[in-house]
């Protein structure tokens, strides 16, 4: 699988909902820090803490 911003080989392929997207290790880690600044990665962690008791 190809990176969904560029040219190189997908390192990352996260899929959700039937939608899979792949990503390389540079835009792996530009989305994950920009995804860190954000409120949504406490949202994430609050969903999973959530899934793991039920």
């Amino acid at each position: 699988m190809q990176c969904h911003y560029c040219d190189r080989t997908a390192t990352f392929a996260p899929e959700m909902g039937g939608v899979q997207v792949g990503l390389c290790d540079t835009h792996f880690r530009e989305r994950f820090e920009s995804f860190a600044e954000s409120d949504a990665l406490e949202s994430l962690q609050r969903d999973l803490d959530a899934e793991k008791s039920e």
